[in-house]
């Protein structure tokens, strides 16, 4: 499976905003949900497929968080090539007040 892989510390209430050129699936998971969706297994997440952009995902806690983007498409995909799609990451952190 190829994906997109970025691995952030985030505050609760922070906001993951994420613009890509084609319908993707992005995922925001902890660390022990990360090792399981690399090695294809049941895993937890916050997100979905999503096809409207910018799509924006809050952070539910404190920590760690690994986000994922991936397309699915019809061809194959080479382990060795590089995704395919154009795609930015932002985080909006929460104001501390």
């Amino acid at each position: 499976m190829k994906f997109v892989h970025q691995r952030e510390e985030l505050s609760e209430g922070d906001l993951v905003v994420i613009q890509c050129s084609q319908m993707c699936n992005i995922r925001l998971m902890n660390d022990a949900d990360f090792r399981r969706y690399k090695n294809g297994a049941r895993h937890s997440y916050h997100g979905g497929a999503f096809d409207r952009f910018p799509a924006k995902i809050v952070v539910p806690s404190d920590g760690v968080w690994n986000i994922t983007i991936d397309v699915v498409t019809r061809k194959a995909i080479s382990v060795t090539r590089k995704a395919d799609f154009d795609y930015k990451i932002k985080i909006v952190r929460r104001s501390k007040a």
